[in-house]
């Protein structure tokens, strides 16, 4: 276990690299941040000796190595936008992208674990026909929409929560479902198709042979059985929280690293896009190194070599 630990916190050096090398070519292809940080009438001569200072009239392969130095001493340059350190001002959103994930997954797993148990007892049933429907609808519905739907239906028409911002738990409970809908349409239907394997095996049926009830087969053997699948894809969707909170953030103005890295696109500030796009990356591979370990508390057969 130690040393399979070891070998994927050594695997994850070159993957930065490679991700840091993605993050530079898709700046330096952005264009030139120069025309951003002077304004319109400024001469050729001073836009020359801006790039100089900064270094942008360096050969590629010299910026890359530039970027990685100080990138391994934590540092992404300064937002010129809001004139500080690009680093700590992503990791001050941090926090608020944490709070609407967690809420959003709360919010999916309330959702998909007692519907994907209860189609998965009333199998070709109306109920379960539904419940598919429904799971086919909600992954298949954007994040905007939905997010826009809500706000229209609970914060303008019957006025019920806020219509954007962040304090308390009321401000949150829009953005979760917005964003914990998609996730519970797949976890749903994976725990259904999950629940359906694992209820005709053997042992299943030779349990309920012997007299075993109903909510004990259900719940103490098949649905045990079925977390390993739904564990891997919610650790799957971590991707999904960040790509979708990149919306959901925008639509609610939530304060958190979604919303700022769409600022900053928009805004061309490349200091503050590499310093987001490098952590969340970071975010997603700690996120699957702490998914596959879990495995092996649901599954003490599972061997790590």
């Amino acid at each position: 276990m130690k040393k399979y630990l070891v070998k994927r916190l050594l695997q994850i050096i070159p993957v930065l690299f490679i991700i840091s090398f993605v993050v530079f070519v898709l700046v330096y292809m952005a264009g030139d941040p120069v025309a951003l940080m002077l304004p319109e009438d400024a001469s050729e001569s001073d836009r020359e000796a801006m790039r100089a200072a900064l270094g942008l009239t360096d050969p590629f392969y010299i910026q890359y190595f530039r970027f990685v130095g100080d990138l391994i001493q934590g540092n992404f340059g300064t937002s010129f936008r809001y004139n500080q350190a690009a680093l700590p001002l992503v990791l001050e959103r941090l926090p608020a992208t944490f709070e609407l994930a967690a809420a959003s997954m709360v919010v999916a797993t309330l959702m998909a674990i007692p519907l994907g148990i209860y189609s998965a007892r009333k199998q070709n049933s109306l109920v379960d026909l539904f419940i598919t429907g429904g799971s086919v609808l909600g992954k298949a519905m954007p994040n905007f929409w939905l997010g826009i739907l809500l706000i229209l239906l609970f914060a303008v028409n019957i006025q019920f929560f806020p219509v954007s911002g962040r304090g308390t738990i009321v401000h949150m409970i829009l953005p979760a479902i917005t964003l914990g809908t998609g996730i519970a349409a797949e976890m749903t239907r994976l725990i259904r198709s999950n629940m359906l394997e694992i209820l005709n095996q053997d042992y299943i049926r030779t349990a309920r042979s012997k007299g075993v009830s109903s909510n004990i087969l259900v719940y103490k053997h098949a649905f045990r059985n079925s977390l390993i699948p739904v564990v891997t894809i919610m650790g799957l969707q971590v991707s999904h929280l960040v790509s979708g909170a990149l919306i959901t953030e925008s639509v609610f103005s939530w304060p958190g690293i979604g919303l700022l890295l769409v600022q900053a696109v928009n805004g061309r500030d490349m200091a503050v896009v590499q310093a987001a796009v490098f952590v969340i990356a970071l975010l997603v591979i700690i996120v699957n190194l702490i998914t596959d370990l879990i495995y092996r508390l649901l599954d003490p057969r599972i061997n790590y070599s």
